[in-house]
């Protein structure tokens, strides 16, 4: 796979982020601050691509039976890392697709009310607005801030909760266990959004009480881009519908001849065709990777770089976006300084070799777990 534990190397007692930082060649090009777009690939899920694309080269399908055992490994290590079981992932293209899956999947009916959030990333607030013209569907709009007691007042007789894990701009990660308690009990269906925190922050679907989740690659949990997950409840399967509708929804798929419309028996009923293979092999392996790490332990890296972003930039005049916390700070910190482009910001960070992003006239940073705490040091002193 590309990395060895730490207990065989004898670098235990190293940093996290020296650990392994050898799985990260970006380090030695970039001080990369922008996992929360498009993550560098982990030297573990680049290899397992490139060797799959060799052996097509080479061989083409002549190994279909080691594609199929990907697929497999896929979802037993997506399993793994929420706490679910392999029969509730299905292999999507991305967390938008995901989304869809279930919106479009239930079985709506006028009046029925959807509980949203306003800060959300739009392919978690469209399908809700598109809900409300084609089926009559209510939403209503809270804001991630509110307090609990309101979000429980508002799933009061609402079919579903839509939340992301981790807000794209802001950063604030949401207490999911007490929100999916709320949901628990007031029969509320209630999906996530994990694309900004799965891979650095632990989740268990099942002590938080989620439906359904969705998530793509190619952000935290450095894979690629089109090729993510779809995590469903199995007692939760028969009322979601597949809406993409293709030869491998069924549970005779592998016999072509049959004609038989029977769903398969889990959740690969939302896998409408061909899999975006290599894309699964990269994301397989960085899973792989990420669980070998220790979500845990990467999550307490990677807040201590939000942390230090924030008390290193505020003393220079930055305005932080939202109010941090230990309980929902995340790997995102959002800033910007009155009367200056975020943009020029961005700009010059990036002549000096660093990597970050304008949004809605902020400049968003998100280190991942390898990043040093000297580079953040760096990008402090260099901002202007």
């Amino acid at each position: 796979m590309g990395f060895k534990p730490a207990s065989e190397t004898g670098l235990a007692t190293e940093p996290l982020w020296l650990r392994y930082r050898e799985n990260f060649p970006i380090a030695r090009n970039l001080i990369y601050l922008n996992h929360a777009a498009v993550a560098p690939l982990s030297k573990p899920a680049a290899e397992a691509m490139q060797a799959l694309a060799q052996e097509v080269l080479e061989y083409g399908s002549l190994q279909y039976d080691r594609w199929m055992n990907t697929y497999e490994a896929l979802r037993v290590a997506a399993a793994r890392l929420i706490g679910a079981d392999r029969s509730e992932i299905a292999l999507v293209k991305n967390t938008s697709e995901g989304i869809a899956t279930v919106a479009l999947g239930l079985d709506w009916r006028p009046g029925d009310k959807v509980v949203a959030f306003e800060e959300e990333f739009p392919a978690n607030v469209l399908p809700w607005k598109r809900l409300e013209t084609t089926h009559g569907v209510f939403v209503e709009w809270l804001s991630i801030h509110d307090p609990l007691d309101k979000i429980d007042r508002a799933c009061q007789g609402a079919r579903l909760l839509a939340i992301s894990f981790v807000q794209y701009l802001s950063g604030f990660r949401a207490d999911l266990e007490a929100i999916g308690e709320i949901c628990r009990r007031r029969n509320c269906f209630f999906l996530v959004d994990a694309i900004q925190g799965l891979g650095v922050f632990p989740i268990d679907v099942e002590r938080c009480h989620i439906d359904a989740l969705a998530s793509d690659g190619h952000k935290w949990m450095l894979g690629t881009e089109g090729c993510g997950l779809l995590y469903v409840r199995k007692d939760r399967q028969e009322t979601i519908e597949p809406v993409e509708f293709g030869w491998t929804n069924v549970a005779g798929y592998a016999d072509y001849a049959s004609g038989d419309m029977t769903l398969r028996e889990d959740a690969g009923r939302y896998e409408c065709g061909t899999l975006n293979t290599i894309g699964c092999y990269g994301l397989r392996a960085s899973i792989e990777f990420l669980l070998e790490v220790g979500i845990a332990e990467i999550s307490t890296q990677v807040q201590a770089l939000g942390d230090q972003l924030v008390s290193g930039v505020r003393p220079k005049g930055y305005e932080i976006l939202g109010n941090r916390t230990r309980a929902n700070g995340a790997g995102i910190v959002s800033m910007r300084k009155p009367n200056v482009d975020a943009r020029m910001i961005v700009r010059h960070l990036r002549d000096r070799g660093i990597l970050a992003a304008p949004r809605q006239g902020w400049m968003r940073m998100s280190p991942h777990f390898y990043v040093s705490p000297a580079e953040i040091e760096r990008v402090i002193d260099l901002l202007p």
